[in-house]
């Protein structure tokens, strides 16, 4: 199971997040905010964290679930002018393009 943009908290769409991804392609503009689904949870095979927060307050998962921390800058805290701010987004996008093809590609 799948489970995408679930979080320890629900948040929202941050628009600069819609606007980032808009500029690579894909459009996130339908996707939600989530509290984890426990239940989905359980039944994963692999869990990803990506931020600091995540890796610290995740619920425990079982034994059976591999679990890998993919430590990334939250572009929604980043200080600065707005143009600063923007290249956060666009960086950390870029990063975790670059982590998600490195694991379509070898698995780690």
């Amino acid at each position: 199971m799948w489970q995408e943009n679930s979080g320890i908290e629900a948040h929202g769409l941050n628009p600069n997040a819609v606007k980032v991804m808009n500029e690579a392609g894909v459009d996130i503009s339908n996707q939600t905010s989530d509290v984890i689904d426990l239940q989905i949870l359980r039944n994963a095979d692999f869990v990803v964290t990506l931020c600091g927060d995540a890796a610290d307050k995740c619920p425990v998962t079982p034994p059976h679930i591999k679990r890998a921390h993919w430590g990334f800058d939250d572009p929604a805290k980043a200080q600065g002018t707005e143009q600063e701010k923007w290249a956060v987004f666009e960086r950390v996008r870029d990063e975790m393009g670059a982590r998600i093809e490195h694991f379509a590609n070898t698995g780690e």
